[in-house]
């Protein structure tokens, strides 16, 4: 167990059923006569509810990993079952459907579309979903609620990291993906947007698996993978894990 228990401020780990099953997953890219292995014979799991990190340096496979888990590239080979659903298996149009329906994305820079307003950015992924959340209890939750009329230009880039994950919320999906989500942060605001990660987990019961190198931001995970040279070379798992307001780095 790689976080402490403190009484005062812990988390109960959830008691969850299985919703990601990734079972001897591969992936390799070939340039010319050169194939890289980026991904050799990954298996993990993480639970409804659960928080789980992928650790690893630049190269290590990580995004690479998200993105299969996400439906945004295919394996080479290996079984991705999400909810129920062989993802590996899918069509094109099965994959944008679970993309849709299923699966909300945070990314490192905020891709906010910057002529429509906070509301507006937030609006658009709401209206292709089949049971979105209500869009000023999302922006209240992420503490933007004030925000609502402004455009992405006229925030700071904390805020803009809010719409994002109001953003990725809104549609109410099973799975949140975080890939590096306070890379393009300071300490503060780092600290800010993975206490609002926590938030949604908690409040929503969302399943968020979030990508980066920082090794800190583990003992906030109820599951941590630590990826290198294309395999898992540590799982670890948390029976209570702190707030993040609790990290130091």
């Amino acid at each position: 167990m790689i976080a402490q228990q403190v009484e005062k401020t812990a988390i109960a780990t959830p008691a969850t059923q299985t919703l990601i099953k990734v079972a001897n997953l591969r992936k390799s890219y070939t340039t010319g006569e050169v194939t890289t292995e980026v991904l050799q014979g990954i298996t993990m799991q993480v639970g409804v509810g659960e928080i789980g990190v992928i650790l690893g340096p630049s190269g290590s496979g990580k995004t690479t990993l998200m993105n299969i888990i996400g439906g945004i590239e295919r394996a080479n080979s290996g079984d991705v079952v999400v909810n129920g659903m062989d993802i590996a298996r899918l069509s094109d149009a099965e994959l944008t459907s679970y993309r849709r329906q299923h699966v909300g994305f945070v990314f490192q820079f905020y891709n906010l579309v910057p002529n429509l307003t906070v509301a507006e950015n937030i609006e658009v992924v709401a209206h292709i979903s089949q049971s979105p959340l209500n869009i000023d209890e999302v922006l209240t939750a992420v503490a933007i609620q004030d925000k609502k009329h402004r455009f992405p230009r006229e925030l700071s880039g904390g805020e803009q990291q809010r719409v994002s994950i109001a953003r990725a919320v809104v549609k109410n999906p099973q799975l949140l993906l975080c890939d590096e989500p306070t890379g393009a942060l300071d300490y503060e605001t780092s600290h800010s947007i993975l206490g609002l990660l926590q938030k949604v987990n908690r409040q929503y019961g969302t399943t968020i698996l979030m990508v980066t190198h920082n090794t800190a931001i583990a003992v906030m995970a109820h599951r941590v993978f630590k990826l290198r040279s294309a395999e898992i070379a540590e799982e670890l798992v948390n029976q209570t894990v702190l707030p993040a307001e609790g990290i130091e780095w």
